[in-house]
């Protein structure tokens, strides 16, 4: 198993949420095609198709839990990476 693929299983578990790294998820979103911008110290994630911008700050090491919820939201409601 990739760590695409595990840190993908780890999003959408949600079990976890306050232990994903957040260059972690940022990869996963760029990975999933998605295009990055940085405003400061926030990154902002669009995808044509994907009405909702991701925004993610970093928490020490880590993305904020609510967060990786947003991320998981965004990935069910528009079934990606299937």
């Amino acid at each position: 198993m990739s760590r695409y693929e595990k840190v993908f299983a780890q999003v959408l578990n949600g079990q976890a949420d306050a232990n994903v790294s957040f260059s972690d998820l940022c990869n996963l979103l760029l990975k999933m095609g998605f295009a990055t911008r940085t405003s400061g110290s926030h990154r902002i994630f669009c995808m044509s198709g994907v009405e909702e911008l991701i925004n993610l700050q970093k928490d020490g090491n880590k993305a904020k839990p609510y967060q990786v919820k947003q991320v998981r939201y965004v990935i069910m409601k528009y079934h990606l990476g299937d």
